[in-house]
């Protein structure tokens, strides 16, 4: 009996010893386009032709509506017009309107980043990295005199986020792909706390830093070349 004890107790060590390996198992931006780009092409393919716009884009433009919690997909024809392809609902986020300002306050930024890198190991399926901070939000940190201003935030799977924008693993899966086949110098991610196109205007009694009309008003300029869905 207690040599099968420790058969079994080293068999379920060599179990563990191999899950874990596996979890610990890195996988590569190629590896994971092999296994998700057919499919996430599949999807995206019948959007960008309806919006006759050649796949992969020339430049593509990322829209975050905050208060909206939508992402629009514009893409640039042949023409070099920005055209909207479709749009995702952010299935989750947090904070509220306003700037992302520090480290640990939960807020989604505010403002025009680059796409930094892909993600293939993300905890939330796949994910982008979005450029935060930026000049600007670096240049209003020192002139506030604010430190630990945060990072990692990531446009990435499941439904849950603090600060981030979760999309649901099969819209990340769509957006990895796309980012990866239109070239990240090609991409760029406005983040807007309301949709300026409409009309619309934070409201009043949000808590915001007095330089914050500089930033909208940075916002309202790059959002004014991108069609309103």
């Amino acid at each position: 009996m207690k040599s099968r004890l420790l058969i079994f107790g080293s068999l379920a060590l060599v179990l563990l010893s191999a899950y874990a390996a596996a979890s610990l198992t890195k996988r590569t931006v190629e590896e994971r386009l092999k296994a998700y780009g057919l499919a996430a092409r599949a999807r995206l393919e019948p959007h960008f032709k309806k919006a006759a716009v050649v796949y992969p884009p020339a430049r593509l433009v990322l829209v975050g509506i905050k208060d909206e919690r939508r992402l629009e997909l514009h893409a640039a024809g042949t023409d070099g017009r920005l055209r909207l392809v479709r749009d995702y609902r952010v299935q989750g986020a947090s904070g509220e309107l306003g700037p992302k300002l520090r480290e640990g306050d939960r807020q989604v930024p505010e403002g025009i980043y680059t796409v930094e890198s892909l993600n293939p190991n993300s905890r939330f399926h796949l994910s982008l990295r979005v450029g935060y901070p930026n000049a600007f939000d670096r240049a209003k940190a020192r002139l506030d005199g604010r430190e630990k201003l945060g990072g990692d935030i990531m446009i990435h799977g499941s439904n849950v986020s603090i600060g981030c924008l979760a999309m649901g693993d099969e819209a990340a899966e769509d957006l990895f792909v796309l980012a990866a086949d239109t070239g990240l110098k090609n991409i760029t991610v406005i983040l807007a706390p309301v949709d300026f196109r409409r009309g619309k205007s934070v409201p009043k009694d949000a808590r915001l830093r007095a330089w914050v009309s500089e930033l909208y008003s940075q916002i309202q300029t790059n959002l004014a070349v991108v069609p309103t869905p």
